[in-house]
């Protein structure tokens, strides 16, 4: 009859082999995560209906297959993006208005 734990106690007592070698110089990599904050937001997304060329939805779903994402996000990023470097020139201008 086996006890509870008796078999992962099994599989734990294979003893680590630790070698002498030296570690080289540690390096400081820059925290690339988002905060935690930032991950349990969720951005507010508005259902809309849009006509595009099939040229176009062909393209984007091509590539949400490579990347294994959902093409309507990648639309979604693109416009995202289009927006802030939109809203960056506006900015910029000086109170000329938008750029165009």
């Amino acid at each position: 009859m086996l006890v509870i734990g008796e078999k992962v106690k099994k599989s734990m007592n294979k003893l680590i082999q630790y070698s002498e070698e030296p570690l080289g110089e540690p390096q400081v990599i820059a925290d690339f995560l988002p905060s935690p904050n930032k991950l349990a937001l969720k951005e507010e997304n508005v259902k809309i209906t849009i006509a595009l060329s099939k040229e176009s939805v062909s393209y984007f779903k091509g590539e949400a297959q490579k990347n294994h994402t959902q093409y309507q996000k990648m639309i979604r990023n693109l416009l995202d993006s289009y927006v802030t470097h939109q809203k960056s020139l506006t900015i910029t201008c000086t109170g000329q208005g938008k750029l165009g």
